[in-house]
């Protein structure tokens, strides 16, 4: 692993150790669990699909000095996402009915990668290791990722019910640029609003 950020605590590298899949499997099912209860749930499945899929090539990791998994940041691109999968991949673990409804609902979450944009694909930061700074290392590494990569911004989703993260976001510099209503599926994913933000890089 290549890394790309040193701190007293912890490290920041490029990509995910192999002994860290499930755990990173896990945490990144804690922190989207509400919204994707109903296109993954229940979580024994939801943990084996995203274990399943999750693409190292597409994830930026904080570790601490022992070994230990502190926490991830994932983006996509044109050439995949952190979690990815296409319909054969959901079929395996919820059946061929199961993975047409709920390839719908995912459907409905999916977003564009835009031309000179790195889109992020989930942050977290594992309970043990918030407060450390982790989230805000994890959030820096990405943006020299996209502009290592010649791209000019990052953009970002975060929805309504999570001011913290917005309050971190607005921090480092990020600002809305359009706000996404689910309406009448309010109920199935457990949010009102996504807003998108976006943070130019690179200068």
């Amino acid at each position: 692993m290549k890394t790309i950020y040193q701190s007293e605590p912890f490290v920041v590298e490029n990509g995910l150790r192999p002994e860290h899949r499930r755990q990173a499997a896990r945490g990144y099912w804690r922190a989207f669990s509400r919204k994707l209860r109903y296109p993954l749930g229940p979580e024994e499945k939801a943990l084996s699909f995203i274990e399943g899929v999750l693409d190292p090539t597409h994830a930026i990791s904080a570790v601490s000095k022992d070994g230990q998994f502190l926490g991830m940041a994932g983006f996509k691109s044109p050439k995949g996402a952190l979690v990815g999968g296409g319909f054969g991949d959901l079929a395996r673990t919820y059946g061929w009915i199961g993975a047409a409804l709920r390839g719908t609902l995912i459907h409905v979450l999916e977003r564009d990668c835009a031309e000179g944009t790195l889109l992020m694909d989930g942050i977290f930061v594992e309970p043990p290791a918030r407060g450390q700074g982790v989230g805000t290392a994890l959030l820096h590494a990405v943006e020299a990722h996209a502009a290592s990569m010649k791209l000019q911004h990052v953009r970002l989703d975060v929805i309504d019910t999570n001011p913290r993260a917005r309050a971190l976001y607005e921090r480092e510099g990020f600002s809305e640029r359009s706000v996404l209503s689910l309406g009448p599926l309010k109920p199935i994913f457990g949010f009102s609003s996504a807003a998108q933000m976006t943070k130019t890089v690179g200068r």
